[in-house]
């Protein structure tokens, strides 16, 4: 059994807010009557992270997820509940926490890694590798008040994940910094997984989320939603976030009502989707199985019970989404495709209302809800000027099936003036699915099929050697 290293129980932290600031000193000098308004910024959090385990943490501004990290790493203390935490913790909750702003960068490094738990000759054997991985050159000698925000990462983030924690902790940092670092960032955190650390992790990114957590968790109002799956929380996160106001509560009260699961569970959750499930059974195949044999042969199939279950529809702003789904390019439907073979992704968009500067688009994600990629109709000339109301519009992305074998599933969207903005009219997440068969002649790995063609180049010796032993004789 893996061994915890996190344990919140009941943990639930309170701030006073003061009308008047005479009003904090009335209440000392004559206790028993509060003179405050209370906020309750994290309520009745009780959790327990396993060694190793990276948690995905998602909510709403004012959720109450950094209040929850901090309360962990230990800068603020629970109201009430207890908190456990084994390990060294490095935590990079916000932009320069932790840096005097009149310090060199060297000088920061060195003490903030003392705060860390290093010694001064350990951060001296590190200090190298620490400045390369922040990349800001001479500036590492300057006062940190002249940085840009950008370099303030980069420092900060070296520095926190140079002392090999056991626990690591960011607060949306990663956002700030270009796509190089970012990308730097996220291999650095990777090294950390693989050496068996463990990880929170806030960010309002979806995708990273799903990318790299083992469960997740959905805050709102203080209040721990939903622990799940990252795929399924990042879908009710979604859900939540783009409701009309009248329809949150209700929405809330549904996401609380889903039962948490149990870690050892999780992984059977990210990877069993009920439609997808019933398309495996049909095919007799297990997902992800690419050893297939070669006397094995596919055709192009409509499944009508191959349907996602976790489907988000973005409150409709002026069009509809109608009918998504995938044909070959002689019009007959499919969801069991070939790989390397083409094919048409259309949905047809109904305009309620009248709008302009109209743009379509489509994204095509793995079952974990990685972005693979997908297409956006925009620019001058893929771009619908104007629209009248109850028009329709059908849409079609023709591409390349460069996809190993494995299930996939589909985004669309409309976006359009509404008012005096543009925005999305429509968007559905996750609105169908299709699975990709194998093809004889690819012998790719992964997801994307690369079209590669192995050569060999083998010498007389070994090929004759071959024949030998083709022929039965070995020498």
């Amino acid at each position: 059994m893996a061994e915890t290293v996190i344990s919140l129980q009941n943990v639930s932290k309170c701030f006073k807010r003061y009308r008047h600031p005479v009003d904090r000193l009335k209440e000392i000098l004559f206790p028993g009557k509060s003179r405050a308004d209370e906020f309750w910024a994290v309520q009745n959090i009780s959790i327990e992270i396993e060694r190793g385990h990276t948690l995905g943490i998602v909510g709403r501004n004012g959720s109450g997820k950094s209040t929850l990290l901090q309360i962990i790493v230990g800068t603020l203390t629970p109201t009430t509940g207890t908190v456990k935490v084994q390990g060294r913790v490095s935590a990079l909750l916000e932009l320069g926490s932790g840096f005097n702003p009149e310090f060199t960068g060297r000088q920061n490094v060195f003490f903030n890694g003392q705060l860390l738990g290093l010694k001064p000759s350990e951060i001296e054997e590190k200090f190298e590798q620490i400045a390369g991985f922040a990349d800001i050159g001479d500036f590492i000698d300057e006062p940190v008040k002249t940085y840009s925000s950008g370099m303030f990462i980069r420092l900060g983030f070296a520095v926190a994940t140079s002392v090999d924690p056991d626990i690591l902790v960011v607060d949306e940092a990663l956002s700030v910094g270009d796509e190089a670092f970012q990308r730097k960032c996220f291999a650095r955190i990777q090294d950390i997984q693989e050496r068996g650390g463990t990880i929170l992790f806030v960010s309002h990114a979806a995708s990273t989320v799903v990318q790299l957590c083992d469960s997740a968790i959905l805050m709102d109002r203080g209040e721990m939603l939903l622990y799940h799956a990252p795929k399924y929380v990042v879908s009710k996160y979604q859900k939540l976030i783009y409701a009309f106001p009248d329809k949150i509560s209700s929405i809330r009260e549904e996401i609380r009502q889903i039962p948490n699961l149990s870690i050892d569970s999780l992984l059977d959750d990210e990877k069993i989707n009920e439609a997808e499930s019933k398309s495996e059974n049909k095919n007799g195949q297990n997902q992800g199985d690419n050893l297939i044999s070669e006397s094995t042969e596919y055709e192009e199939i409509y499944d009508p019970e191959m349907i996602p279950s976790n489907t988000i529809h973005y409150p409709n702003k002026g069009s509809e989404i109608i009918d998504p789904h995938i044909i070959t390019l002689d019009g007959k439907r499919v969801n069991h495709l070939i790989n390397r073979r083409e094919y048409y992704y259309t949905y047809t968009v109904k305009f309620i209302n009248s709008t302009s500067k109209v743009r379509f688009g489509m994204l095509i994600k793995t079952l974990s809800g990685f972005e693979l990629g997908g297409a956006s109709l925009h620019g001058y000339t893929k771009s619908v000027e104007y629209v009248e109301a109850q028009q329709k519009v059908i849409v079609k992305f023709k591409f390349k099936c460069l996809l190993n074998p494995g299930v996939y599933f589909l985004n669309a969207g409309v976006v359009g003036m509404a008012g005096d903005h543009l925005t999305y009219l429509s968007r559905c997440i996750d609105i169908a699915m299709f699975r990709v068969q194998h093809c004889s002649d690819s012998c790719g790995t992964g997801v994307v099929d690369f079209l590669i063609e192995p050569h060999l180049n083998i010498d007389n010796d070994t090929l004759n050697n071959w024949e030998k032993k083709e022929s039965g004789v070995w020498s």
